[in-house]
């Protein structure tokens, strides 16, 4: 693969695993992803403890998943350069700026932005569980994302343009999951769908899943702390 291939953006001597069989998956591993992923989201709030619900969600995708990358973890996880733990906090700072311009965007256009979360659950132990639930959200999001990747590489050859196609999918779905109701999906896919563009630059850029939890996890502890400080 050549140079012509890559963003500008990316490093040359990384790629993504799996959509050039690299492990190979079969039709089964994907099934077996795809449940992995259902179930792991079926766990949130079953316990009744979010830190237990957060470690269970991560090693039923998680497992499975490295399982088909034959246990190679360097495929997905690297240790972090300092360079590339600012570049994630410059997308966590990045999204607020974006979040803060589109909330004001939408509210002089009177559209629902309904909140995700209850407000009134949260607390300073919401923090820690954090942690985990967010590295599940990115597995829910790296899964489809390759998948796609896969399947349009695979008819396309064209890797620029089955990356750009299976991101905005993947991103319009992890927008949906956190509408509350109709009115809200709007707001969900611009905010957390198209939001999460930030992540995934991350991500695309490094091939790092923790590059994209970084600037997740930054950005769900900061607006938590405002809510706990009643900001």
């Amino acid at each position: 693969m050549s140079d012509i291939d890559y963003f500008k953006f990316e490093k040359k001597d990384l790629d993504f695993p799996i959509y050039k069989k690299n492990p190979y998956v079969p039709k089964s591993g994907w099934v077996v992803l795809f449940i992995a992923i259902f179930i792991g989201m079926l766990m949130q709030g079953l316990t009744g403890s979010e830190l237990i619900d957060g470690i269970l969600f991560v090693a039923i995708v998680l497992i499975p998943l490295l399982y088909y990358l034959k246990w190679d973890y360097k495929a997905i996880f690297q240790k972090p350069t300092s360079r590339e733990i600012l570049l994630a906090i410059a997308l966590f700072a990045g999204y607020i700026i974006y979040s803060l311009l589109l909330g004001s965007v939408l509210e002089y256009f009177t559209i629902s932005s309904t909140p995700t979360v209850d407000e009134n659950t949260i607390s300073v132990m919401s923090l820690f569980p954090l942690l985990f639930s967010l590295m599940g959200e990115e597995l829910i999001k790296f899964i489809p994302f390759i998948f796609f990747l896969r399947l349009f590489y695979k008819y396309s050859n064209n890797r620029k343009l089955s990356v750009v196609v299976s991101m905005i999918l993947v991103m319009a779905f992890f927008g949906l999951l956190h509408a509350m109701d109709t009115k809200s999906i709007l707001s969900v896919l611009l905010l957390q769908g198209a939001g999460s563009i930030f992540e995934f630059y991350g991500y695309i850029k490094t091939k790092n899943i923790l590059i994209s939890y970084i600037t997740h996890l930054c950005t769900d502890v900061f607006l938590f702390i405002l809510i706990i400080m009643g900001l």
